[in-house]
């Protein structure tokens, strides 16, 4: 192989692993949310759910878990517990579990894309993944910590806002996702301050991940210039 095909080749398989790498950080940030059901849990209390609902704490837990095992098990029909639920309330669901879905496959598939290039460069296979003089990494870490902070500074101006945009962007088309909650109560139990929490978990995520492969590259560039 020449040169220049070799070149060529290590830089789309950087380029490969820096793209695989952004949406495992996305992805998987956005599943700690959803899997982490403990996190849900702590808002019971804290947020007075029972008092706001009139449910009791084992029946929000009930719900909430029917309702997750909707959203994350294959063939799973839709529930949410003894809490009363509308045909367009299911839908909207039904809508939700396809971003559920698909946030799944790229998780899955991004990790499997790592894993398999990781073994090709402990092989000797492939060159390190660098892209100039920074690791691909570097660069998968730098765009991903751009989402929380640009969504971050546009949700803290106006969340309610950025809430109903966030809604029209995923969901087109569609006005399911204003529930009612004499016929939708599950939504009694889910206050968009949740959501709120749910987003600054995963803006959290983000930045640690990405603050973590920040500091490998810029230590491996500190020692590399040292010797």
């Amino acid at each position: 192989m020449s040169s220049f095909l070799k070149k060529y080749k290590d830089t789309f398989i950087s380029l490969l692993f820096a793209v695989a790498l952004f949406f495992f950080i996305l992805t998987f940030s956005i599943s700690l949310p959803i899997y982490c059901r403990p996190f849900y849990y702590a808002h019971i209390d804290s947020m007075n759910l029972s008092e706001e609902s009139g449910f009791t704490k084992e029946e929000i837990i009930e719900a909430y878990d029917a309702v997750l095992d909707y959203l994350t098990i294959p063939d799973k029909e839709f529930s949410s517990g003894v809490m009363k639920y509308s045909p367009e309330g299911e839908s909207h669901f039904a809508d939700c579990k396809a971003l559920f879905n698909l946030n799944a496959t790229v998780l899955l598939s991004s990790a499997v894309c790592i894993l398999i290039l990781l073994i090709l460069r402990k092989t000797g296979k492939t060159a390190p993944f660098l892209i100039g003089k920074h690791q691909a990494s570097f660069y998968s870490a730098l765009a991903a910590v751009l989402l929380p902070i640009i969504i971050g500074s546009i949700a803290a101006l106006d969340f309610d806002k950025a809430f109903e945009v966030f809604h029209r962007i995923f969901f087109p088309g569609k006005t399911n996702w204003t529930f009612n909650p004499r016929t939708d109560e599950i939504i009694e139990i889910l206050p968009q301050e949740f959501f709120m929490n749910c987003a600054i978990l995963i803006g959290i995520s983000i930045l640690l991940f990405s603050g973590i492969l920040i500091l490998i590259d810029g230590l491996r560039t500190r020692k590399n210039r040292r010797l």
